[in-house]
């Protein structure tokens, strides 16, 4: 029986990490999490710019990883 958890494993066909432009629900409405999220970093990043209540799933990850490496998180 292998203890491998292939929710967290390291492996080249992990789900972990993937693109968002390889999301199939990708232009679906950006959540409510991501909304909130997204706002908390604009603020604190002063890019009022980087929120828009119109983003798609895919963009508004793309913002909020911008956003954390811009402020370091």
């Amino acid at each position: 029986m292998s203890t491998t958890n292939p929710k967290v494993a390291d492996a080249p066909n992990s789900n972990l990490q993937k693109d968002p432009d390889d999301w199939t629900t990708g232009d679906d409405p950006m959540t409510g999490a991501q909304a909130s999220y997204l706002k908390t970093l604009s603020e604190q990043a002063s890019d009022p710019d980087a929120f828009a209540e119109d983003l798609s799933k895919a963009e508004a990850s793309k913002r909020i990883d911008a956003l954390r490496e811009k402020l370091g998180l």
